[in-house]
């Protein structure tokens, strides 16, 4: 039967809609049924790519006998944790305060006013059965102890959260800290951080190249290139294809957990995106520059070609698993290169990729891995079109095809910036498409939501991180295109921000003020896969700030910064879009604005150079806010060097530029790069 989630915006929802379980959407239709019923809610999140969540669902929810126990005993409630990121941060802190652990599918059961009395994660359906017959026997003989329970739980959120560390400001000495602590930590064998599973670690390399560009510093030029080298060459990356698994499950990167993920992407093509940035200033740095060229415009084909939607903005994910079968898509024994190129170029693949006869992943099979670069590049070139044309004919992934805003704005920067780097127009227009559409869909009535699928708008408001993302990627969509609409836009959605998630003083809530209230106002207290609320909104305001000229943006985005200095002095694993926008506040923010006149593009060329500046260049009609009031002189473009409020006196000539914007990255010595022999 089609259950009340057919008509749902979230593809996961869409995949339970027919479900024997009769599933509600999350809302007060649901509340107000349990209340009625007196029966506890039974709460289900996960998203569409998640390969648990997929096992969870043919095991239990499509069997007869859990759906009767649950239609018949609870109100059963299926969440997007991506729609509805507040409500799965809520319930996440409970997972963890009673589990010591969180993942996907989760599982919690509720009273009728959702306060949470026991959670979990995965269940197998032997375990599931038992627990809802247990919680079943509970709630009929112990109903008052049961709700005391959840009431007990959110009570000691609530303390938590209360209870928060005061604001560290992220002062010169805490980031030289984080770059030892990190440095400290760093997988010396396997360059990355952690064992397994090893997750892409973006916003801490953002940090450290932007460290780097500040203050020369050779370990954080180390860690960034040593890692994004391994993961660029491991089989967390598609060779074929282009674009990053969401983690791989070993240390060295080779087998990944095969889901794609939008935030991911985009956040590491911006990574590669300045590593080529950085590249061009780093004495011996050549094939980490010509790695990062390869992999900013494989990553870029990939979003375009995967994940690009019809109407012109960025779907969520592909699936991990192809017809049930985890990584089918994407995985490869010798016979099969052989089948597809014959047998000398199929073994020829097969050791330059390391496929293996044993494997590399299950069942005999391989990861594509290209650890070396190849010594005849077009037989590579050649080669790798027919593995993808042969990959393309096998059963392809699901696509979660709805449209998330902070992930957007994610893609939106980075298109915009790698566009603007590496002198492709035609990525700069697509991130200007996605900007339209996002403003011109996901604004209803003057405020955003969250996500929107085919063309249609979902329900559920943004949060903070949707602001933040947003705002950061039309303020660099302003800065590679001159034109002011973006930045309108821009102060538009993050004077909103301001008024509705802070509290007027730098910390930010990920709910607004008058957001749809739940048994906890959800405040993020560290970066994850992508920006927090607290971390974005700050970076936002800096962004904002420095190219409209706003001083009091700028300020309080530095005091925005406070609240995540304790995980950052911490643990700065958490906190890396936060030390990467304090990198940013410490260089000024640094702003060059060139305006039209003989000569702009030599000056162009050195501002290009020089990783974290914000540039804006004039152009015939557009007089962005950097730009009013500053000629050319003598007939010749000038360049303006502003950090913060401080501006110096314009200049004309590349030397004079040089030597305004300094070149730390020359303190790193030459030879630490092309460490891969040719294979």
């Amino acid at each position: 039967m089609a259950n009340r989630l057919a008509d749902s915006t979230s593809p996961y929802l869409l995949q339970h809609a027919g479900n024997p379980v009769d599933w509600r959407e999350w809302g007060e239709d649901a509340f107000a049924e349990a209340r009625q019923r007196n029966r506890p809610i039974f709460l289900s999140i996960g998203y569409a790519a998640c390969h648990w969540c997929h096992v969870m669902a043919h095991e239990s929810f499509e069997d007869e006998g859990i759906a009767d126990l649950l239609n018949s005993n609870y109100v059963a409630v299926k969440v997007d944790r991506e729609e509805r990121p507040d409500v799965d941060a809520v319930y996440m802190d409970a997972t963890v305060a009673m589990t010591g652990h969180g993942g996907w599918p989760m599982t919690c059961l509720l009273t009728p006013e959702g306060e949470p009395f026991w959670c979990g994660t995965y269940l197998q359906k032997p375990q599931l059965t038992q627990l809802l017959t247990a919680i079943d026997s509970a709630w009929a003989d112990q109903e008052a102890q049961v709700r005391a329970s959840g009431t007990a739980v959110v009570d000691a959120l609530t303390r938590a959260q209360g209870g928060t560390d005061q604001g560290l400001p992220l002062h010169a000495d805490l980031l030289e800290a984080a770059v030892a602590t990190l440095t400290r930590n760093y997988d010396q064998e396997h360059p990355g951080f952690g064992t397994s599973p090893k997750f892409p670690p973006s916003m801490v390399l953002e940090f450290l190249l932007r460290h780097h560009a500040r203050t020369g510093s050779p370990s954080a030029w180390r860690m960034v290139q040593e890692t994004a080298t391994a993961m660029a060459r491991g089989g967390i990356y598609d060779q074929l294809a282009g674009g990053f698994a969401r983690y791989a499950v070993d240390r060295a990167w080779v087998v990944p957990h095969f889901e794609k993920m939008l935030y991911d992407n985009a956040q590491l093509l911006r990574v590669y995106a300045h590593l080529w940035q950085a590249a061009g200033g780093v004495k011996g740095a050549g094939a980490t520059q010509a790695l990062a060229e390869r992999v900013v415009r494989e990553t870029v084909e990939f979003l375009l070609a995967s994940l690009r939607t019809p109407e012109g903005g960025f779907a969520s994910s592909l699936d991990a698993d192809t017809e049930g079968v985890e990584g089918a898509t994407y995985v490869w024994t010798p016979p099969q290169l052989d089948e597809a190129l014959g047998v000398e170029d199929g073994q020829r693949a097969a050791s330059l990729l390391t496929v293996t006869a044993s494997g590399t992943f299950e069942h005999g099979t391989s990861t594509l891995q290209l650890l070396g670069d190849p010594e005849d590049a077009t037989w590579w070139a050649d080669t790798r079109a027919r593995l993808r044309a042969v990959r393309d004919q096998r059963p392809q992934p699901g696509l979660d095809d709805k449209v998330v805003t902070a992930w957007n704005g994610l893609a939106i920067a980075a298109l915009a910036e790698a566009g603007w780097l590496l002198e492709e127009p035609s990525w700069v227009e697509v991130a200007a498409g996605a900007a339209r559409l996002v403003l011109d869909l996901h604004v209803v009535d003057g405020r955003l939501r969250r996500s929107s699928r085919g063309g249609r708008v979902g329900a559920a408001e943004a949060v903070a991180e949707d602001y933040g993302n947003l705002v950061e990627g039309l303020v660099t969509l302003h800065a590679a295109t001159a034109d002011t609409a973006w930045l309108t836009a821009a102060g538009t959605l993050l004077e909103d921000a301001v008024r509705r998630f802070g509290d007027g003083d730098g910390v930010f809530h990920d709910t607004a003020s008058d957001a749809e209230p739940l048994v906890l106002r959800p405040r993020a207290r560290g970066d994850n896969a992508e920006p927090c609320g607290q971390s974005a909104l700050a970076g936002a305001l800096l962004a904002h700030g420095a190219a409209a000229g706003s001083a009091a943006h700028l300020d309080l985005g530095v005091r925005a910064l406070e609240p995540m200095g304790v995980i950052a002095q911490r643990d700065p694993r958490f906190a890396g879009w936060a030390l990467a926008v304090a990198e940013a506040a410490l260089a000024g923010p640094l702003q060059v604005a060139i305006s039209e006149g003989d000569g702009q593009q030599e000056l162009v060329s050195i501002a290009r150079q020089r990783v974290g500046a914000l540039v804006v260049v004039g152009r015939p009609g557009q007089v962005p806010p950097l730009l009013e009031g500053r000629p050319g002189v003598d007939g010749r473009a000038a360049a303006y060097v502003c950090r913060g409020t401080v501006c110096d006196l314009p200049v004309t000539t590349a030397e004079q530029l040089r030597e305004l914007l300094g070149d730390p990255r020359g303190a790193v010595p030459a030879g630490d790069d092309d460490q891969v022999p040719p294979t």
